[in-house]
């Protein structure tokens, strides 16, 4: 008997943490809090004596061969350029749902967040190059500064809560998507490698047959996702960026079944893949990439033009960059503000933007850590730093902002 209550305990307890987990999950902030775990337990990892086996794990090779075929990388970059090719497939999804019956599919609504956008990608990049001219080196890394990272900027607005209106999250959403569109033609024309031509012309192959698929209106999502596989692997072999891959077949994926409009084929895989990416991938991605090892980083690292750069981007561009290109467009009346808006709300929002993590880690492996050069500085410095101070500034203006707008209420 002793026995069935000890099991009976025990199967609450269980129960009583599947609804602590499960309560978890479903809060928007979710996947902004679990990046922020990931981060700190590789930071905690990377500076103590477990370091060693953390770095062995991300260079442990990892192959993938048939006859004379293969691919063999690290562990990181299967994340970096598989893992996160589901990532930019769901980008591309995403940025499909928004053109075809979005935010995106109405010009008016998106002038104001795509003008901010456009200089919050334009000033950080041009402060980065500002202190690096000259260094050719450095000036790979340029398109750092210029990104955001849209899970932790919304987790940012979630855990305000009420204190921000609904129409504020419209307008960083629509933003950090045109960012990320921005994000996506950067990768695509600056960050690739020798070209082979061979890799190139599969990869064009596959793209026509996928077109020719979405024209015939194929909605057999497997059918997909095989000549999507087969495009990556073109795509890594050809020189441009594999996760590239991800954004084209998200592309030719049909928004609606033209024999049952009901059923949406772009909707249906954006669900299922949602939870997967938030909880799994960018966490994943997180933990390889922000192991950072401060016991071999000299004085001059932190303070190099790099470092800095990328610092001063994303917390002074990002901001001067979205809220003054804002400002001036509300001051010329060449774009309004949401009715229950105002500036102070869009300055917020422009600081948060400042956060650039996961997409500021991702082009800054492209940058640096791919190409095997030896450096005295570490990009990662000025981006975690940078997205720290980025997310507590712009934390605590929308904080003070909804509490003077409860004030003037009551």
């Amino acid at each position: 008997m002793s026995e069935e209550k000890e099991q009976n305990k025990f199967d609450e307890v269980i129960d009583e943490v599947q609804d602590v987990v499960s309560d978890f999950l479903k809060r928007e902030a979710a996947p902004g809090i679990l990046l922020i775990v990931a981060t700190v337990l590789a930071l905690i990892v990377a500076n103590s004596p477990l370091d060693v086996y953390y770095d062995k794990l991300i260079s442990l090779p990892v192959q993938v061969s048939a006859g004379d075929w293969a691919i063999d990388k690290p562990l990181l970059l299967w994340i970096n350029d598989g893992l996160m090719a589901i990532f930019f497939f769901l980008v591309g999804l995403e940025l499909k749902r928004e053109v075809c019956e979005g935010e995106l599919s109405n010009p008016k609504d998106i002038v104001l967040p795509a003008t901010g956008a456009v200089g919050g990608m334009a000033v950080p990049a041009l402060i980065y190059v500002f202190f690096n001219w000259g260094d050719s080196t450095a000036m790979t890394g340029w398109a750092i500064p210029a990104a955001t990272d849209i899970a932790f900027a919304l987790g940012i607005l979630a855990l305000l809560g009420s204190r921000v209106p609904t129409s504020l999250k419209v307008f960083l959403v629509t933003l950090a998507i045109i960012d990320d569109i921005g994000a996506i033609v950067i990768i695509a024309l600056f960050y690739t490698s020798n070209i082979t031509e061979t890799a190139l012309i599969v990869a064009a192959v596959c793209l026509a047959i996928l077109w020719r698929m979405n024209r015939k209106n194929v909605v057999d999502i497997p059918a997909y996702i095989l000549v999507g596989v087969v495009l990556w692997v073109a795509m890594l072999k050809s020189g441009v960026h594999a996760t590239l891959a991800g954004v084209v077949l998200a592309a030719m994926i049909p928004m609606r079944d033209k024999k049952q409009p009901s059923y949406s084929p772009v909707l249906h895989l954006e669900h299922s893949l949602n939870s997967s990416v938030s909880f799994a991938i960018l966490p994943l991605f997180a933990f390889a990439n922000a192991g950072i090892g401060f016991g071999n980083i000299a004085p001059e690292g932190i303070f190099h033009p790099v470092t800095f750069g990328i610092f001063l981007g994303l917390v002074v561009g990002k901001q001067v960059g979205v809220f003054g290109f804002c400002y001036l467009l509300v001051k010329l009346k060449l774009a309004s503000l949401p009715k229950d808006l105002n500036l102070m709300h869009i300055y917020g929002c422009s600081l948060i933007c400042g956060v650039g993590f996961t997409m500021s880690l991702f082009i800054g492996s492209l940058a640096f850590e791919e190409t095997g050069v030896n450096l005295i500085f570490d990009e990662r410095v000025g981006i975690l730093a940078g997205s720290l101070v980025s997310a507590v500034l712009g934390y605590i203006v929308l904080y003070w902002v909804g509490e003077k707008a409860k004030a003037t209420a009551s």
